[in-house]
């Protein structure tokens, strides 16, 4: 009786950032907790001799009862209340650490719930190791009473590797989501982003478009074809032609020949259904028994609809291409499963489609656009360009995908190597050749003569379509007047280029012809200018117009070692410019795209590699640093602003050594009116001038030194191998005293500071003027910020009615 009345007392242990827990102890022994456990007042002086250091606190029980442990209640027994301690403690963890909500997965057949969550870095591993028995114990008994399908499982991480988590990307570990299949990246791209939308699309079904492919372009909000796909459908669709087509850049070349090869795609899938149902159908009608009958039958179910056998790596190859409602639900289904099915696939599923691109970057835009029209469809294509691991696309081509884009270099490089999808071409039924006066030009392009001879010869398909598309398919030069002084020479029209396009690529029949082309080549919404200069102030202008006018703004150069000198004087400029040419790294390349697109003021400085075809969204100006060796490459810079209706500008910076080109230029597009002359603040070249020759003096500085210091270090480390003695005219520059490098360095330092000053003052003056002077002889004005002055287009706009009144005045008179 004395030990019922005396209260009750147990040691408690807690760690930061938790309640006190009740001791299990005397709970196991049939003591229900009616009140609450109370903390005790110690004396300090009883820790005094160090045997009680791990004692952090006495509590006292006063409301209680005795009972049977047979009595308990279910939520009292220990590993019920384990699992309590648990949910109690991630409370108080949600208080302290403002995590997000904790998700709850409901089993309908046991009507209970179970909570899964991280735990954050600071709790112990004794506590963690109870809370993954209890998860244990749930899914067990889950397991034994719910059915398998409707199953998840989750891992339940160690702190430390969220730990390491943390460190190597810097953000808050989220929780995990309780679905087994995680959702496939978004790939990044620099082309414009179309949100999920509802358009009328009435006017696309007069063009035998198929209704997945409908249903894409309405959530991709595309209410009405454009010319060129109007024009290019319904042939290609209905009547099966080959097409050439010719249209002004930016005119949506890409669906009129993505659309046509899905719908081919399709077709051949419904032909193979029905020619599976009737085998099936003929084997049952010669008496087969039931059991095989139904063996048949579930076979060819699988071959109709194979279930894709995606695992996490082949998603994260190709991870844009459509999404199944399989892979959104979150189902696990057993591996075996998807072998079978996938092993079908393999077997049946033939090339279907193949576009053939002269860049990377214009393949990887085509892939894109490809799978957002086919998102619907269960098509799925793979990418094959340069500058990627060639045994990651063969993984990707064993998943035997309908469409293959590609470079010809690694297609043929591919093909040459004789994998398994690529071997058997004959079954293709749709060829499309992406800017082909480009593709078919002398000295370029040799595996695509060697491909297109194997398709023509060994390979060729009677049924198959050949799409031909370009901006410049019809653009015929203006040969010298020499030439045609000779005995076999021939005046070649726009019909004759075609033909020798036809014979080149190896067409049979006669293709539908679509030319959509302007007279002048270029777009209508195009304003095209020029500045007349020598080529060392070449520098000066490009810096003023990008100073001047904000915006994103492609600058083109005929070579690599421009770009790269203009990277690196524009970078000591602070433009922040990004290159983009044929020596990088291909990852570098497609990064430098997509931080072009993000940004509103941005400036790409770019060969002729990003010259064809790339759909950049508001490209506002194109400067021609450089002018284009042909009219071919002037229209296509030129095409990548004044896009789909916009407006645009095209500078041309001419030198003295580019007046034979652009001479060409404007004779072959037959230009009616001589171009512009781009207005220039003639007050403001004295500051743009000081600035850019400081800069070129450091730019042309760290270039030597660089150079020179690589060259050395060179030379000495192999000196120093061969244990010899190098003479001071073997080092670039010869060998410098520490002094000289102090000096050298001191002599940058102030170049650079003095840039800096330069870089701080206002170049474009607000020209307010004040009657009044202040104390400090001069009146502060507030700086106007220079994206509030004209754009481009508007001040050569504005000159444009200067001349025209000029000209009506000098008319009168």
């Amino acid at each position: 009786m004395a030990a019922t009345s005396a209260p009750q007392r147990g040691i408690t242990k807690f760690k930061k950032g938790r309640k006190f827990l009740p001791s299990a102890r005397f709970r196991k022994k049939g003591i229900k907790v009616v009140g609450k456990w109370k903390p005790v007042k110690i004396d300090p002086h009883v820790f005094a001799d160090g045997q009680l250091e791990d004692l952090v606190c006495f509590e006292e029980l006063h409301d209680y009862k005795l009972v049977g442990a047979s009595k308990l209640s279910s939520t009292q027994k220990p590993k019920k209340r384990r699992s309590k301690a648990v949910a109690s403690e991630e409370e108080v963890e949600e208080e302290t650490t403002f995590q997000p909500k904790k998700k709850r997965k409901k089993n309908k057949d046991q009507g209970t719930e179970t909570t899964i969550k991280n735990k954050n870095s600071s709790v112990a591993d004794e506590d963690l190791t109870s809370q993954e028995v209890v998860l244990h114990d749930v899914l067990v008994t889950d397991g034994e009473d719910s059915p398998q399908e409707d199953k998840t499982v989750e891992t339940i991480k160690s702190p430390k590797t969220m730990q390491k988590k943390k460190k190597k990307s810097g953000k808050k570990a989220q929780p995990s989501q309780a679905a087994p299949s995680k959702a496939p990246h978004k790939v990044k791209t620099w082309t414009t982003k179309l949100d999920d939308q509802k358009a009328d699309v009435s006017a696309w079904k007069d063009l035998f478009v198929p209704e997945p492919v409908l249903q894409a372009l309405s959530s991709m909000g595309f209410s009405a074809p454009t010319p060129i796909q109007a024009l290019a459908l319904a042939p290609a669709i209905r009547d099966n032609l080959d097409i050439l087509g010719a249209a002004e850049t930016g005119s949506g070349k890409t669906l009129a020949f993505a659309i046509p090869m899905i719908h081919s795609v399709l077709r051949w899938q419904d032909e193979q259904k029905e020619t599976h149902h009737g085998q099936a159908g003929l084997h049952s009608a010669d008496g087969e028994s039931l059991g095989d009958a139904d063996d048949s039958s579930d076979d060819s179910n699988e071959i109709l609809n194979p279930l894709p056998m995606e695992r996490e790596e082949e998603r994260d190859e190709n991870p844009s291409h459509s999404p199944s409602d399989k892979e959104e639900s979150g189902d696990i289904k057993l591996e075996f499963e998807y072998e079978k099915a996938a092993g079908h696939r393999n077997r049946s599923n033939p090339l279907l489609g193949l576009v053939l691109t002269p860049t990377r970057e214009l393949a990887v835009q085509v892939k894109h656009h490809i799978d957002a029209v086919a998102k619907f469809t269960g098509i799925r294509t793979a990418l094959l360009v340069g500058g990627m691991a060639p045994q990651k696309q063969q993984r990707m081509l064993t998943r035997r995908p309908e469409i293959v884009i590609a470079t010809p270099g690694r297609l043929w490089e591919l093909i040459k190597e004789q994998h398994q999808h690529l071997s058997d071409l004959k079954q293709l039924r749709c060829l499309v050749i992406d800017e082909a006066d480009r593709m078919v030009e002398k000295g370029h392009f040799v595996e695509l003569s060697q491909l297109l001879e194997m398709l023509n010869d060994s390979q060729y398909n009677p049924e198959r379509q050949t799409f031909v598309f370009s901006a410049t398919l019809t653009l015929v030069h203006q040969a010298p007047a020499r030439v045609f002084q000779k005995k076999n020479a021939k005046k070649i029209d726009k019909t004759g280029k075609l033909d020798m396009l036809m014979q080149k690529i190896g067409m049979r029949g006669k293709p539908k012809v679509i030319d959509l082309t302007r007279k002048e080549a270029t777009v209508e919404t195009l304003t095209e200018t020029k500045i007349h200069c020598d080529k060392e102030e070449k520098d000066f202008y490009l810096y003023y117009f990008l100073l001047q006018y904000l915006g994103r703004t492609m600058v083109f150069a005929n070579s690599i070692d421009c770009i790269k000198r203009l990277t690196a004087l524009l970078s000591i400029l602070d433009r922040d410019p990004l290159p983009l040419h044929a020596n990088m790294h291909q990852k570098q390349r497609l990064k430098n795209l997509e931080r072009f697109a993000e940004r509103d003021n941005a400036v790409l400085l770019s060969t002729d590699v990003a010259a064809r075809g790339l759909d950049i969204p508001d490209v506002q100006h194109v400067i021609h640093y450089q002018v284009p060796r042909t009219s071919e490459i002037y229209v296509h810079r030129s095409g990548r602003t004044a896009r789909a209706a916009k407006e645009g500008l095209s500078l041309l910076l001419i030198g003295p050594d580019d007046m034979i080109n652009f001479k060409k230029i404007y004779k072959t597009l037959e230009k009616n009116e001589e171009i512009p002359l781009f207005p220039i603040e003639i007050k403001c070249m004295k500051a743009i001038k000081e600035r850019v020759n400081l800069a070129r003096q450091i730019e042309k500085e760290e270039y030597y030194n660089s150079r020179a210091k690589q060259h050395n270090a060179w030379f000495q480390q192999a000196a120093d191998a061969l244990e010899i003695d190098l003479d001071d005219d073997v080092f670039i520059g010869g060998r410098h005293s520490e002094q000289e490098e102090s000096q050298k360095q001191r002599m940058m330092k102030g170049m650079k500071k003095q840039l800096k000053h330069l870089l701080s003052q206002p170049v474009f003056k607000n020209l307010m003027k004040t009657k009044y002077p202040t104390q400090f002889g001069k009146l502060t004005l507030p700086e106007m910020p220079v994206h509030t002055a004209e754009s481009a287009l508007s001040t050569v706009s504005k000159q444009k009615k200067k001349r025209k009144k000029k000209q009506l005045i000098m008319s009168t008179n």
